[in-house]
């Protein structure tokens, strides 16, 4: 083993190493905001966050054991924490707005579905 390999090996220990305490810092600081969070917009944003930071895990995770099949979890993670906000998204828009028509609707469409399918 070369001195340039054996260094790229250390060094990449090192920052595995730097990154996984990064990681737990920014998971702690986001479980605190999403606890405290002054409003649900702070929280859905602070839930964002932990996705992102899972994702973080993950794809140290992945580098660290060289199982490159994480990357695929990772981005699958990251489709549905997109979802998942947009989605909560949504509901802050339309939370207060018992009469809203376009909610109206869809509750009508799906209970008529539901019959049609019985």
């Amino acid at each position: 083993m070369s001195p340039l390999d054996l260094f790229a090996e250390n060094f990449l220990e090192v920052c595995i190493q730097i990154s996984l305490v990064l990681l737990v810092f920014t998971f702690a600081v986001t479980v605190v905001r999403t606890v405290l969070g002054p409003s649900l917009p702070d929280r859905v944003v602070a839930l964002d966050m932990l996705v992102a930071t899972a994702i973080g895990f993950i794809a140290v995770i992945g580098i660290a054991t060289e199982f490159y099949l994480y990357v695929d979890i990772a981005i699958t993670l990251g489709l549905v924490g997109f979802l998942s906000t947009v989605a909560l998204a949504r509901f802050i828009l339309n939370r207060g707005q018992v009469g809203d028509p376009t909610i109206s609707a869809e509750v009508k469409e799906d209970l008529s579905r539901r019959k049609a399918g019985k």
